[in-house]
């Protein structure tokens, strides 16, 4: 998926933020190309889903609601598309904003792939032939369970920053960071809430990728500032701490944990292409034996650093082996510590391929097969020109929006993103790596009948499912808020929903979620 294609620039932003922060560039990135409007937009269309078996007729909202500062006067447009269930009582029919991730993507992925009443047809782990592409009924949708807001934001698909060339007083500084970011996603939905009358709505928030990130933030802003009780926070391939990214661990030295927790990740990538030494047929039992090695040897062995001996490093090495199919000297070279990047590029390439990284069952060429890592992600590559392709057809076509207006999928907000985030109890935003668990803590101490549902897959080395249980486990607030969170894995990769056996069971688990922490209120 396209919002994870630029997390590396991110952390490699996040690592260096001390020096990024003291000399950040005066310019601001471009306005992305496409109409800005500080008047509020809206066409409203009717259709027809079914979903597993049950029919739904319903209401779609494609359109923009202005954001404004505290002097009213307009600083953005944001993008919408929603879908309300016919016939539904808006006092008990739960309400769910989307949104993907990057930062600086859009939301077509989950749009068009997940829960949108039409999803793109695209292969499971192979790259989808060009155009024409499929678009068929999505038996998957959850208008089954809630109404739907799919939210762009700001930049991305139709979003604008309202600048005074725009009409507006706004500025992209207003937008691009963990914190403005947050409040700028509080203010859409307090706004929706109002102009739609959902205020008594049972509501969610579904957030995957860096839209976990943003869930977190958003949580908490919306718990504390904005007297907004939630039901529900659901989390897709989640990452709530940056430092324990997997891409570039190595420029972090002295914190071993990235390595561990991606292990398992690893094992199930070689046992999915065949790579182990020794096939198991269970995964699910093998990952559990990974998980303990990766806890217990394997972090003593890294705890040990230089006092390792040689001995026992061997022996490390081996059982490494045994768990990645990686050979036993190139874990020797790597002293027993291969990033991400490292590990898609190594474990194919004795036939010039790599494997993917938001859904390592994906493969492809490798560009340079003498390189050290991955030049690039083969499952972005197999599906993203399908994704925006259907989505474009299909906003102005089914839609009635968009015309004479560029969508964007995503844009390139790095260079200008204020990574600086001000956690809860701090007395200013702290320069540090983002780490938002306090936020999502924080609004679970202060809401403590809020649920969330975590769901990760096997195969995603983007936002390891092992890091996303360790960092849940490790939350800062009493433990018997603990049984507040559910837990789901599935057969596939960073973009769950590409599976679609696993898409059938996101949309079961996360239906069940929303019933279930609703109907006993």
């Amino acid at each position: 998926m396209k919002t994870f294609r630029v997390l590396t620039a991110l952390v490699l932003c996040a690592m260096v933020l001390p020096a990024f922060a003291a000399d950040k560039p005066s310019a601001q990135p471009a306005a992305p190309a496409g109409a800005a409007s500080a008047t509020p937009q809206e066409s409203t269309t009717t259709g027809t889903v079914t979903v597993e078996g049950q029919t739904i007729h319903y209401k779609a909202v494609a359109g923009t609601i202005i954001l404004k500062n505290k002097d009213d006067k307009p600083t953005g447009s944001m993008f919408y598309v929603a879908y309300f269930k016919d016939g539904a009582n808006a006092n008990n029919r739960p309400v769910t904003f989307f949104y993907n991730g990057g930062p600086g993507s859009s939301t077509v992925w989950l749009h068009m792939g997940a829960f949108g009443p039409q999803r793109v047809v695209t292969a499971d782990h192979t790259h989808t032939p060009a155009a024409p592409y499929g678009l068929v009924n999505n038996d998957y949708s959850l208008l089954d369970a809630t109404d739907e807001v799919f939210i762009d934001a700001m930049g991305t698909g139709f979003s604008r920053v309202l600048d005074k060339e725009h009409g507006g007083e706004g500025s992209p500084k207003d937008f691009y960071g963990v914190d403005e970011d947050g409040r700028t996603f509080a203010q859409f939905i307090t706004q929706f809430l109002s102009k739609y009358g959902r205020w008594n709505s049972p509501k969610y928030l579904f957030g995957e990728s860096y839209g976990t990130t943003r869930s977190a933030v958003l949580a908490n802003d919306l718990e504390t500032n904005d007297d907004v009780d939630l039901n529900g926070v659901i989390l897709l391939s989640e990452i709530l701490n940056f430092d324990l990214n997997t891409d570039f661990p190595q420029i972090n030295p002295g914190v071993d944990l990235p390595y561990e927790l991606m292990l398992p990740t690893f094992a199930a990538t070689a046992w999915f292409h065949h790579k182990l030494p020794n096939q198991p047929g269970d995964l699910h039992a093998f990952l559990q034996q990974v998980e303990q090695f990766a806890m217990g040897d394997y972090a003593k062995a890294l705890q040990a650093g230089a006092t390792l001996d040689s001995a026992s490093k061997q022996q490390i090495a081996e059982q490494l082996h045994n768990y990645t199919g990686l050979p036993v000297n190139y874990l020797l070279k790597a002293n027993l510590r291969v990033s991400g990047p490292q590990f898609e590029h190594e474990l194919l390439n004795g036939n010039d391929d790599l494997a993917g990284r938001l859904d390592t069952r994906f493969s492809g060429p490798a560009m340079d097969p003498l390189a050290e890592q991955a030049a690039y992600d083969p499952q972005s590559a197999a599906i993203s020109s399908a994704y925006v392709s259907a989505f474009n057809n299909y906003v102005r076509k089914d839609l009635k929006f968009g015309d004479n207006m560029v969508y964007n999928p995503e844009i390139d907000v790095f260079a200008f993103w204020d990574f600086k985030h001000q956690p809860p109890g701090a007395p200013f935003a702290l320069p540090f790596t983002p780490n938002v668990m306090p936020d999502l803590a924080s609004a679970m101490i202060y809401n403590p009948n809020l649920k969330v549902l975590l769901n990760s897959g096997y195969f995603d080395l983007a936002t390891p499912f092992y890091a996303a249980v360790y960092t849940m486990h490790h939350l800062p607030m009493p433990d018997r808020l603990q049984s507040n969170i559910q837990y789901a894995f599935y057969d596939s990769g960073h973009m769950v929903y590409v599976h679609v056996p696993s898409l059938k069971e996101l949309h079961d688990n996360t239906a069940k979620f929303i019933e279930s922490t609703h109907s006993a209120q």
